[in-house]
């Protein structure tokens, strides 16, 4: 199996505030149920164990877009939202961030007594994941994070995240049960982290006459020691994956985002036809605000794989909380809240109208990206975004002060496009 990416995770400070989290676990749980509902659980786990999906959708909640917090936010927003419907959605997310990890084994072993699962088989298997990636590969990451994402047919993902003390930099690793076959010959779907050069992983794929070497090496004579120390420093297997390269530089800027991508989905959120159309879709009356947070919503639910490769897009549904690209609209966050959910209780009921809109406006929004190209006008939108912030409720962790806000903008909007 291949990895699907590295990436680059700069350490983070701040905090998540109560206002965004409660959001945050309202938006994954229905995001989730969402996918579940349309594509089943196999397929939520896979998309988790991608790390470009992943970061989009920790964009999309309002986090950081490329800040190492995204992977401890969106896990515990996961946990929290999940668990009250863990036994209806079919999914149970186990562990978390420091003592929370280690009540993983506690955590699966009643959710196998519960389920009729092989519950020491999955605690080994957790353990598993965490030494591989905490002894196996050589790339001078402690793990601190571990969470393990079980489904009722008894598939799994696990992410976890290190921490490397001498450079101040996080490393994401993402594993998938459908993917691994041999934990000792690549099993990883996904590791995510700045890129160190050349890193030994003796789980890689090419890496097998290194195991084989270490296993030998302490019954051979010493000179064919000297012989398989050469041949384990010639064969261990490098880091060679896709790069999500996620700069260190804290606001979003325009080579951050594919600005065809964007401009579709303002193009259908702003321009009167397109935007009546896409209404007519939903069967909702919608702001335009609304519209394109939708747009990018529907994205990370129904998007194909290849449309993460620019997580920093999704923040243009509900900002950041630290104020990058611009402040998180509450109104529009909860609108779209409102949006989903109403979907979901209609369709558990039969009324699958207002969901199958949900999947039919991502699919038009790829259709006016490719037969139209509008190409967004980056500047312009982050000026528009900021001049209807305090409409919008716009708010960041730097906004402690009903009434207060941080935003620049200019007297006359220009054209988005």
């Amino acid at each position: 199996m291949k990895r699907s990416g590295v990436a680059d995770l700069p350490l983070h400070g701040g905090r998540v505030p109560h206002w965004l989290a409660e959001r945050m676990t309202a938006l994954g749980t229905a995001i989730t149920e969402t996918i579940v509902h349309d594509y089943g659980t196999s397929a939520f786990l896979s998309r988790l164990s991608d790390p470009f999906w992943f970061q989009a959708l920790g964009a999309v909640m309002g986090m950081d877009r490329h800040s190492s917090g995204i992977t401890t936010s969106v896990m515990g927003a996961l946990k929290r939202g999940l668990a009250p419907r863990a036994h209806e959605l079919g999914i149970y997310v186990c562990g978390g961030r420091g003592r929370h990890s280690r009540n993983t084994p506690r955590e699966l072993l009643q959710i196998a007594e519960r389920r009729g699962f092989d519950g020491p088989a999955l605690v080994r298997t957790s353990r598993l994941t965490a030494r591989v990636d905490n002894n196996a590969i050589a790339d001078g990451f402690q793990i601190y994070l571990h969470s393990f994402v079980l489904a009722a047919n008894g598939e799994w993902t696990v992410v976890q995240q290190g921490l490397n003390d001498r450079n101040g930099m996080a490393r994401r690793y993402h594993w998938h049960s459908a993917a691994v076959q041999d934990f000792v010959a690549q099993p990883h779907t996904g590791i995510v982290g700045e890129p160190q050069g050349t890193i030994m992983n003796l789980v890689d794929a090419q890496a097998k006459p290194a195991q084989t070497a270490m296993l030998d090496i302490v019954r051979e004579h010493p000179e064919k020691i000297l012989r398989d120390a050469r041949q384990l420093a010639g064969s261990a297997g490098v880091l060679s994956a896709r790069h999500l390269r996620l700069p260190a530089h804290h606001e979003v800027r325009a080579e951050n985002v594919d600005l065809k991508r964007l401009g579709a989905v303002l193009a259908v959120a702003y321009e009167r036809d397109l935007h009546d159309f896409a209404e007519l879709l939903l069967l909702e009356k919608l702001g335009p605000r609304t519209l394109q947070s939708l747009a990018l919503v529907a994205e990370v639910v129904h998007g194909a794989p290849s449309r993460f490769d620019d997580p920093a897009r999704f923040s243009f549904a509900h900002g950041g909380k630290d104020r990058h690209p611009f402040p998180v609209p509450l109104k529009t966050y909860d609108e779209s809240l409102n949006f989903l959910r109403n979907s979901l209780a209609a369709a558990r009921v039969g009324d699958r109208e207002k969901i199958e809109g949900f999947r039919r406006l991502e699919r038009f929004v790829r259709t006016v990206e490719t037969r139209l190209q509008p190409v967004a006008n980056f500047e312009a939108v982050i000026d528009h975004e900021n001049e209807i912030s305090p409409s919008l409720d716009g708010r960041s962790v730097f906004d402690d002060k009903p009434g207060r806000r941080f935003f620049v903008g200019k007297d006359r909007q220009r054209s988005l496009f």
